[in-house]
Parts: C-alpha cells; sequence; structure tokens
C-alpha cells in the first residue's frame, strides 16, 4: 500500500509533540541548539507496516497499516528524516524504506 500524504507544514515551531521530539532529538545527538534545527517538512503517512518505513534487514514487524509521520528537518545543509507511528516515539530513520 502506498503512503498517503495529507498535509506539510514546513514552518518550525509549527506541528505536533512529535515534531517537537523529533527536533529535540536531533539537537541532542548532534550537539546543537534546537533552534539550529529546522523543520523543512512534516506530512502526515500511512505506513504500510510495524517498520513505519524504516525496515531494518531480518527484522520482523507488525503486518498492519500504521498512521504516522514523516518529519524533515534540517541542520546547515544536511536533511535528517524521523518517522513517527503507532505508539513508537518519532526515529531517526538513516535509510528509509518507504
Amino acid at each position: 500500500m502506498q503512503q498517503t500524504p495529507a498535509s506539510s507544514s514546513p514552518a518550525p515551531g509549527e506541528g505536533s509533540e512529535e515534531t517537537t521530539r523529533a527536533v529535540a532529538d536531533l539537537a541532542a545527538s548532534l550537539d546543537v541548539d534546537t533552534g539550529d534545527v529546522e523543520v523543512v517538512s512534516v506530512e502526515q503517512v500511512t505506513w504500510r507496516d510495524g517498520s513505519r518505513g524504516c525496515a531494518e534487514p531480518g527484522e520482523m514487524y507488525t503486518q498492519a497499516l500504521v498512521d504516522g509521520s514523516r518529519i524533515t528537518l534540517r541542520v546547515e545543509d544536511t536533511d535528517y528524516e524521523y518517522h513517527a507511528g503507532g505508539s513508537e516515539p518519532p526515529a531517526l530513520c538513516d535509510e528509509p524504506t518507504q
């Protein structure tokens, strides 16, 4: 099944608790101020399974649709993609599969 974009929110500071958590996580992992993290976009998606679009080889995932979001953040000239959905907090996805 395909992802279903519903909305986009490029303005920093706008968005959900998930976006705030993703910004804080990235800032902490890069040791930068949260003000240095730009919110590029927030898309509502329906993930194909419990991997939330970030499947890892050899892992098994719940085979059910998961409503969530794809949060794209930028620090300097590098973009970072966070995937959120289900009961799990947003997580950095280095190699998106969806």
